[in-house]
């Protein structure tokens, strides 16, 4: 109210804080249902018990209750995702010793060619041998059925989310509310001969800022580029080192290193993306402050969107398909070779890329988020230390009856000032948690297909997370501005792009990614029981060999591309031929009718995935209404007493 509120002199209360009159502004908690509230909701101890949204939305307002309830069914919700991934993971885990594939990789002695020059050396298959039991977790049958629940159940749980949000919204009289309607009262309440601002619109505001939207895109994609160079010149230089382990396992440590260094990028570039997004705000004018809103949240999420995710695009659907082969490896600057996908396949990488991000992510924002207001209003706590409250104003808090009567003056002023000294809220306070949790929900869907214990740890990762934010709102920051809202705003309209985009995603990351059709392709095209006449073999016995081509040392194409010293064997002996996976002649590098066979079936699995997943996507928001029965009827009723309120005032 007080931001509407102008002086004589024309200021209000933002332009009287930027001169310094006033310092801050703030509500104050209410001991009395602080203390309920922490009791009841805002202890780590009641992490497995239910959320009293009711007395949320009555001490913070609406628009924090619906964050808690959504978050709170997101994470319900959760737990058929989270048991369905780790059956998944078990399924992998079941065929951990007895599946084919592994037998084949880890007794193999089939000679590998190096993975990088100069240092690197030829290598046997048999050494990935553990690698490949971990990608079995992952990259199995199991895997495609999940991506397709995991596509389903976003819908479903946007669905049901606004019938869960349908009846508290009804319940809480606040269904037909409208913001703008709110803000025009403001405006008459403080001035009754005021003028709407009109809604303005300028194509070349438009065009500036679609401009600068796109180069900042541009920047965060050359970053991700930037993160490929490290990671290629990372390899290079720990396969040349002198620490023989980080030397024999250069590729992985240095995806290690490329994860780490992605995820300090992406601490950076979340100061950054706030910063531009506030001033491309600015650049367009808005109408009101949620216009502004709005604008900033799809600004903001799309350029951390960008900023997480880039890395994680190139990784699943480019590395290691434009590398190149022996005899024509593609190098940076005429130098360095590209990176080539993890020995034991491309999702290994992800899989790497997926778990550091998201469990760096998880656990150190958590400990910035409830360890920076604690240990500020400890800090304060040394510097001054509170007289404690007479013993008038003690009685007067306890007792039940008088809950109006105020405190003494002095007991007043020491209220505020512990107050003051709680960590700052703003505008876009409760903005940070939406985004955390969104795009947390981007991980938990959109690559799920390579990590099926993201939904476990996402849960685990909410429960936390709930009683983290509800002690940090209680207890280390000062009281926010309750505010009336009927929805969770621009935000549904983002997680419902983001169920499509994972459509899309997964079933590129199982068309393209993963070796779900080479197998299938094997199995039923040239395995051992394509004529049906062998019965004591498995039909996917051969399938890593013949993933694999072979290099001959005495072509002189590729003479030059390994030197004689990269061609011996851990044990001594020289080789004059060496294998490399891809689907290629032995005589001129071409791709062979396997590989024509294998890229079509890809994209026709990828056009039926998603045309299949997207049906039934349509289908379930279909089958589902987004308002309960109940609450329909309860609003039919209401609007049918109202108008004939209005006929009965009418008549009079």
């Amino acid at each position: 109210m007080l931001n509407h509120v102008f002086l004589d002199t024309g200021e209000n209360l933002w332009e009287l804080m930027k001169k310094k009159v006033f310092e801050a502004k703030f509500c104050l908690h209410e001991r009395k249902n602080q203390k309920e509230l922490r009791k009841s909701w805002a202890r780590w101890t009641a992490c497995l018990q239910g959320q009293p949204i009711s007395d949320v939305r009555s001490y913070f307002g609406e628009k924090v209750a619906l964050y808690y309830l959504w978050l709170g069914w997101y994470t319900c919700l959760l737990i058929p995702a989270a048991v369905l991934g780790v059956i998944v993971f078990l399924y992998g885990l079941a065929f951990f010793n007895t599946s084919p594939l592994i037998k084949e990789v880890c007794e193999s002695k089939t000679i590998m060619c190096p993975l990088c020059d100069k240092r690197c050396k030829v290598w046997l298959l048999s050494d990935t041998c553990l690698y490949a039991k971990v990608s079995i977790l992952f990259d199995n049958e199991g895997t495609v059925m999940f991506a397709m629940f995991m596509a389903v159940w976003a819908t479903l749980f946007l669905e049901f989310w606004k019938r869960h949000r349908a009846s508290y919204t009804c319940a809480w009289k606040v269904f037909d509310w409208c913001e703008e309607e709110e803000e025009l009262i403001l405006e008459i309440v403080n001035n009754a001969e005021c003028e709407p601002k009109q809604h303005k619109h300028s194509y070349l505001r438009s065009t500036l800022v679609l401009i600068l939207v796109t180069l900042v895109m541009l920047l965060i994609i050359g970053l991700a580029h930037a993160l490929v160079v490290f990671r290629v010149v990372a390899t290079v230089m720990l396969a040349e080192g002198s620490w023989e382990f980080l030397s024999d396992h250069s590729n992985t440590a240095a995806v290690i290193l490329g994860a780490v260094l992605h995820y300090f990028t992406i601490t950076i570039m979340t100061r950054v993306n706030r910063i531009v997004s506030l001033k491309l705000c600015n650049i367009e004018e808005n109408q009101s402050f949620a216009a502004t809103e709005r604008s900033f949240t799809v600004k903001m999420f799309t350029f951390q969107f960008f900023t997480l995710f880039s890395s994680l695009f190139y990784i699943a659907f480019f590395l290691g398909r434009i590398n190149g082969h022996p005899g024509g490896y593609v190098r940076i600057a005429g130098k360095w070779r590209l990176e080539e996908c993890h020995p034991s396949g491309c999702l290994t990488d992800l899989f790497i890329q997926m778990a550091i991000i998201m469990v760096l992510k998880q656990t150190i924002s958590n400990i910035f988020e409830f360890g920076g207001p604690w240990f500020n209003r400890w800090l304060k706590r040394q510097r001054t230390k509170l007289q404690r409250k007479c013993a008038h104003c003690y009685k007067k808090e306890d007792q039940q009856t008088n809950q109006g009567q105020d405190l003494c003056e002095n007991c007043m002023l020491r209220d505020c000032l512990r107050n003051y000294r709680l960590k700052d809220v703003d505008s876009f306070s409760l903005f940070n948690e939406f985004l955390e949790m969104v795009l947390q929900f981007s991980f938990t869907t959109i690559f799920v297909a390579a990590f099926p214990l993201a939904p476990l740890l996402a849960f685990i990762n909410n429960v936390v997370e709930i009683r983290l934010d509800a002690i940090k709102m209680v207890s280390l920051e000062r009281r926010m501005v309750p505010k009336k809202t009927n929805n969770i705003g621009v935000w549904t309209d983002v997680l419902e792009a983001i169920g499509v985009l994972a459509v899309i995603a997964n079933g590129l990351v199982i068309g393209i990614s993963s070796d779900f059709i080479p197998r299938l392709v094997y199995r039923y095209h040239y395995g051992p029981c394509v004529n049906g006449t062998v019965t004591d073999m498995d039909c996917m016995s051969g399938y890593i060999n013949n993933t694999l081509s072979i290099l001959h040392m005495n072509d002189q194409r590729i003479y030059k591309e390994f030197s004689p010293d990269q061609m011996v064997t851990p044990s001594g002996q020289n080789v004059s031929h060496c294998s490399y996976k891809d689907y290629r002649s032995n005589e001129d590098y071409s791709f062979t009718p396997q590989f024509w066979l294998i890229l079509a079936m890809r994209f026709a699995f990828v056009i039926l995935f998603e045309h299949v997943v997207v049906i039934c996507k349509f289908i379930t928001a279909w089958f589902v209404p987004s308002v309960p029965l109940d609450v329909k009827n309860l609003r039919l009723f209401d609007k049918l007493n109202r108008l004939k309120e209005e006929l009965r005032s009418s008549k009079v």
